[in-house]
């Protein structure tokens, strides 16, 4: 605010009242006000007088969704260690919306919180948003789908490796035609996962070519996968980056009366716990989830903590499981 009346030629307290929409304060010099407060980037801080004297104790969590299985898991390893600490969690879902993720960063900001820990929505591609959280000093620490951001630590999984070993699995249980089914082209573990799949189909020198690859959306993934059942050169295997498509997969299989695994046989990342109770029960590449959130958190608080990161791994890569069920053998 010092800085905002210094630039504007006015005195502290009409800044302060200007911000606050003060009847004392005229409407031309509150739009002045405004205007450099938003283009600076300003934003006002309800607990500075707490926050002067002590941290919020509390932490963000700001996830895509929380139905899916795996945030839900990562959610409670979260959960612990934060209260261990004495920290409250506030959880944040975007909805896999760029522009709910960009207002929820613009949100903490104002320092409304002591961290952040972070997983992307889909949609997002540009990180010039969470470069300027990162400026205010705001800690933050990425997992599962992470930001390539300098000084920012990630937990995730080895997707590569996985994606190769779900893709390597069908082939061994005599798939010819498999394809990859996913949500989005941006994250992080879409890139990792889809390059596993490729290289497995390549050294085990299967025929492929760019249709292979299927990208879906909330609002096509039915029909997507209807259509590419139905062709001619169908799959005999298909692997989903996500349970979503998986569930999917086997809501077309029954509309169309195709067997699983005498059609087609399907395998996904997934941490669904009624897995082995579908019908055949799903094979899956199950992610540490829980751990994937405590480790995250712990991250978060040596850097609340303000502690070296020279004897820390901060980009932190966990091992995932391949369980084969009945829908591929």
């Amino acid at each position: 605010m010092k800085r905002l009346a210094k630039e504007l030629n006015l005195s502290v307290s009409s800044v302060s009242k200007a911000l606050r929409d003060s009847w004392e304060i005229k409407a031309e010099t509150k739009q002045r006000v405004r205007a450099l407060a938003e283009k600076l980037n300003y934003q006002p801080n309800p607990y500075a007088s707490n926050l002067r004297k002590r941290k919020s104790q509390t932490v963000a969590v700001v996830i895509p969704e929380i139905a899916n299985n795996f945030f839900a898991l990562a959610l409670d390893g979260i959960q612990v260690v934060a209260q261990d600490k004495g920290y409250h969690v506030l959880t944040y879902l975007t909805h896999e919306s760029y522009d709910n993720e960009l207002s929820t960063i613009k949100h903490l900001q104002g320092g409304r919180v002591d961290g952040v820990l972070m997983s992307l929505c889909s949609e997002t591609s540009d990180y010039a948003h969470l470069v300027r959280l990162k400026e205010t000093g705001m800690p933050i620490v990425f997992f599962d789908r992470v930001a390539d951001i300098a000084d920012c630590p990630t937990v995730t999984t080895d997707d590569y490796e996985s994606g190769y070993k779900a893709t390597e699995h069908l082939i061994q249980q005599g798939c010819k035609k498999i394809y990859y089914l996913s949500f989005s082209k941006h994250t992080s573990i879409n890139h990792k996962r889809k390059q596993g799949f490729i290289d497995a189909l390549e050294m085990h020198k299967l025929k492929r070519d760019e249709n292979d690859i299927v990208e879906c959306t909330n609002e096509n993934t039915h029909l997507v996968i209807k259509e590419l059942l139905d062709k001619k050169d169908r799959p005999d295997g298909i692997f989903a980056s996500v349970e979503k498509l998986a569930i999917a997969a086997y809501h077309v299989c029954n509309e169309m009366q195709m067997n699983i695994p005498g059609d087609v046989k399907i395998i996904s990342f997934s941490n669904l716990r009624t897995a082995s109770l579908l019908n055949p029960s799903l094979s899956t590449i199950t992610q540490p989830a829980f751990e994937i959130g405590k480790e995250a958190c712990e991250l978060l608080f040596n850097t609340i903590g303000k502690k070296s990161f020279y004897n820390l791994k901060d980009h932190v890569v966990l091992k995932s499981s391949l369980i084969a069920r009945g829908s591929t053998l």
